[in-house]
């Protein structure tokens, strides 16, 4: 099929260059110039994990960009709005949909060929019915569901794992105003044969994109709330708690044959410094924030918000332990990015904690394989070291503290081991094993007399 993609983020540029490995005819659309330059040389705007070597595969072949969206929607039979819903604090931000939407409509006043135009943003139940059908509909003259159809479609992308997600789909929603709406939709997936799909209507759709991050936060805000009280009682490791939680078999089911099978959603079953991304943050908060508009308050997601706000400031309180006065100690936070695989630094707990020390007068070097540029034009150049290798940061420093789970810094107990005054670990994601290094400090574990 002749797909266009209006947004070339995370969601777009993957989705994009995904439907274009799997055989469809994609053109990107976004205003920025550069960044259609960029990709239509085989260079993402955006660090993914196996982007640019897709990317690099089918440029030119089966996947191009422009900044012309007339022209891509005319030459297309399907339009996915790819772009931005920053939330305001109040409510998700419409502006970027609501452009885009009526564009295409003004388009599609213009086309005589039946067109499907599908939301991809994440947007609170009720968006695309209530929002970008009417725009469509004002700015075409012509009326859905008989000259055009409407679409809702939610991703399912986890930042660093975004191409795997897509390629390797767990599960294919889609929702749409008509039978002809979702039988294109289901047109446009069938090249991922044997994938559960489920065809529903908008609005449903859009709740289940919701509902599905809402449920993950809360399972991280849960296990933070456990690591918190086992940390007060004293002398309970939140790791070892967890660890007998998940034997439980409805976690970790167990085989005929014996073996344990350990699904990746137990990952959010472990306590640490918070989540953050551009997901999780915004979407509990902006279904938070629609449950109270509609009478129907969110309690258990506004306990959610709350504990992972609080979360950062565990790290500074297992410092205060140790350090009384933060004025020119040396500090290495290591991980600037929200999760490993990923550049993606917004809502990192990273954020408070550097800028805590900062402020404290702390002398912080920052370290992060790829997140160090994005970090940069948060904090500038001029407050804190950046760091291009691990044995850089870590070198004549007080404290490490872990915010980022790395792989690579499963070698710090290794780097310490020849120091005689080695420095304090706090480890704010339980990386490490507590007794790999010589002073230790963990979210969820406090050691008491």
């Amino acid at each position: 099929m002749k797909v266009s993609v209006v947004g070339t983020g995370y969601v777009g540029l993957v989705s994009g260059v995904c439907l274009a490995e799997k055989g469809h005819q994609v053109i990107c659309v976004d205003i920025d110039q550069s960044k259609v330059d960029q990709i239509n040389q085989g260079i993402p705007p955006i660090y993914e994990d196996g982007l640019e070597e897709l990317l690099k595969k089918n440029i030119q072949n089966n996947v191009k960009a422009t900044t012309d969206l007339r022209s891509a929607v005319l030459d297309t039979e399907i339009s996915l709005i790819a772009v931005g819903t920053p939330f305001d604090g109040q409510e998700i931000d419409l502006k970027y949909i609501k452009e885009v939407a009526r564009q295409i409509g003004e388009v599609l006043k213009d086309k005589s060929a039946y067109h499907l135009v599908v939301t991809k943003s994440t947007v609170v139940p009720g968006t695309t019915d209530e929002v970008v059908l009417p725009i469509l509909e004002e700015a075409s003259g012509k009326k859905a569901g008989v000259d055009f159809g409407v679409g809702m479609n939610p991703e399912f992308l986890k930042e660093g794992e975004a191409i795997k997600d897509f390629m390797y789909p767990d599960r294919i929603v889609y929702g749409g105003i008509d039978e002809k709406s979702i039988s294109l939709l289901a047109e446009l997936y069938n090249v991922f044969p044997g994938v559960d799909q489920l065809a529903t209507n908008c609005k449903t759709a859009e709740m289940i994109k919701y509902t599905a991050n809402s449920l993950l936060a809360t399972m991280i805000s849960f296990s933070n709330e456990i690591g918190n009280l086992c940390a007060a009682v004293g002398n309970i490791d939140v790791v070892e708690v967890m660890q007998g939680v998940h034997l439980d078999k409805r976690l970790t089911p167990i085989l005929p044959t014996g073996e344990r099978i350990v699904p990746s959603f137990t990952t959010y079953i472990e306590a640490g410094c918070g989540f953050g991304g551009s997901c999780f943050p915004k979407d509990v908060k902006a279904l938070n924030s629609y449950g109270e508009k509609l009478g129907s308050p969110m309690r258990l997601l506004e306990a959610v918000i709350e504990v992972n706000s609080e979360q950062p400031e565990r790290i500074l309180s297992l410092l205060g332990k140790h350090v009384s006065e933060l004025k020119g100690v040396n500090i290495a936070v290591l991980g600037l990015a929200f999760k490993p695989g990923t550049d993606d630094i917004r809502e990192s707990p990273a954020i408070p904690v550097t800028q805590s020390l900062l402020d404290a007068g702390a002398v912080v070097k920052a370290y992060d394989p790829i997140a160090k540029h994005e970090a940069q034009k948060v904090f500038g150049e001029d407050k804190l070291v950046f760091c291009d290798d691990l044995s850089e940061a870590i070198a004549q420093v007080e404290v490490i503290i872990i915010i980022t789970r790395w792989p690579e810094f499963q070698q710090i107990p290794e780097l310490l081991a020849p120091l005689e005054k080695p420095p304090l670990v706090i480890d704010g994601r339980r990386m490490l094993d507590k007794k790999s290094v010589k002073k230790y400090e963990g979210i969820g574990l406090e050691v008491k007399a």
